[in-house]
């Protein structure tokens, strides 16, 4: 893990967004940071040497192309604002790992942790993926090479899972509530990754009812023991803030006092706010103990008006024991799986998948393959095709080759694409080459080929 340097700030960006809105009374909308902003300058948190607050910069659509096929072009999928929220987690991770910064945290919206690998349009109010767009700028111009994202959002972080399933050198854990009983209803325990990073992905669905003493033994007994045993380069937090009893979207009983001695235990390097909608009773304390506990200062008098003491009950408390238990069993085994007939075939791991689009209406199908190589975690390709979107149900493919690719792979990625752009199945191919920083799309409608 990356040392943490007491002597160095903590760096703070706010972007509330102020033009981009799904509509004016959602509520994911610019009075979830103002609220925040209000409270920390009133407070004189900003005016506190320990603090350094940055003015946010753009993301690039090459930063975005590293991580998602956006369909037809990232253009088309994207506004300023989704690139400056991205650019601002770019921003703060470059000053940390350039050692500048202690740790930072980006006040951003829109957020992101719903968006995958392919994008046709907007899903659980995301566009694109900030966290996982800054964490492949930091692997490919810092050459961090594992990386852990938790994420916290009271909602289970499906996008950043999608994009990270296949890659072994990061690993991602989303607690959140049961999807049995909330969106996008998924994150359940057998959801562990890929056949070439089985167990890096890692997932605590928790009861609602959910208090700070089963959030903190989840803590205690089952991230941190992991994240000790993966040994990461750097630490990010997805920070939503929708675990708060009072949040209108989720029923879990998590406090600010809850969320400070979390972000206290995992030291992250980066937090990046997700979701989180009680914008009066929740963020602004929740945004100040997260504030405090980065950059080690007392966070004990950060009190909600109305807190009180929740009683957890029993029946939350075994299930959520029960769950830590069987997920140390599976991290315990993570090198071990068995792949099944049905899912390989001629080295290849395949499997369809539909993805729904619930802001835009959007339905998605998608065929996934996965290069088996001994050598490296093998190129990936996704055949999809969307009912509604920019792309109008055209149908696109998509190659990825991974950072860490060997040449094999590589050369048959590449020669895979050149083919599929004259076979006529598609109307959008795209090239994502990760080793070479080289991402290229062809529309074969119009015979045009362009690097991003």
């Amino acid at each position: 893990m990356m040392r943490k340097n007491s002597n160095k700030r903590t760096g703070l960006i706010f972007f509330p967004a102020f033009d981009w809105a799904i509509s004016p009374t959602h509520p994911e909308r610019e009075e979830r940071l103002l609220y925040t902003r209000d409270q920390i300058f009133e407070e004189g948190i900003m005016d506190l040497p320990q603090i350094l607050e940055y003015t946010p910069s753009l993301a690039t659509a090459h930063d975005i192309a590293r991580t998602h096929f956006c369909v037809p072009r990232v253009e088309d999928q994207t506004t300023e604002a989704h690139l400056i929220a991205a650019g601002a987690a770019i921003l703060l991770a470059d000053e940390v790992a350039s050692g500048r910064l202690k740790n930072g945290f980006a006040l951003v919206r829109p957020p992101g942790h719903h968006s995958m690998r392919v994008v046709h349009g907007n899903r659980g109010f995301c566009n694109i993926n900030n966290e996982a767009i800054m964490v492949d700028y930091l692997r490919r111009h810092h050459g961090i090479k594992r990386v852990a994202i938790v994420d916290t959002d009271v909602h289970h972080g499906d996008g950043t899972q999608d994009i990270f399933w296949h890659d072994p050198d990061v690993l991602f854990i989303s607690f959140h509530q049961d999807g049995h009983t909330l969106y996008p209803g998924t994150g359940f325990t057998n959801e562990l990754g890929g056949p070439r990073a089985y167990a890096r992905t890692i997932n605590i669905p928790l009861p609602p009812g959910t208090t700070d003493e089963s959030l903190l033994y989840v803590a205690d007994n089952l991230i941190l023991p992991i994240l000790k045993d993966f040994k990461p380069d750097f630490i990010v937090n997805s920070a939503g803030q929708d675990n708060h009893y009072s949040d209108p979207l989720g029923s879990m009983l998590i406090t600010a006092q809850g969320y400070a001695r979390l972000t206290e235990k995992l030291q992250p390097d980066l937090a990046v706010l997700e979701g989180g909608y009680a914008i009066e009773t929740a963020l602004p304390y929740v945004n100040m103990g997260i504030i405090l506990a980065l950059a080690g200062l007392d966070y004990s008098n950060v009190i909600e008006p109305d807190y009180r003491l929740f009683k957890e009950r029993r029946e939350v408390t075994g299930e959520v024991r029960q769950v830590v238990d069987r997920l140390l069993k599976r991290w315990e085994k993570r090198d071990q799986i068995e792949l099944s007939q049905e899912s390989t075939n001629g080295g290849f791991y395949q499997q369809p998948k539909r993805i729904y689009y619930d802001t835009d209406g959007i339905s998605e199908t998608q065929f996934e393959r996965l290069r088996l190589c001994d050598d490296c975690p093998g190129y990936l390709t996704i055949d999809t095709k969307a009912n509604r979107g920019p792309s109008r149900g055209d149908k696109a493919f998509c190659i990825s080759i991974p950072f860490t690719a060997c040449p094999t792979c590589r050369a048959e990625a590449q020669d895979l694409y050149e083919k599929s752009k004259i076979n006529g199945a598609y109307r959008y191919v795209y090239l994502q080459d990760k080793p070479c920083d080289i991402f290229l799309g062809y529309d074969v409608s119009g015979g045009q080929e362009s690097l991003v």
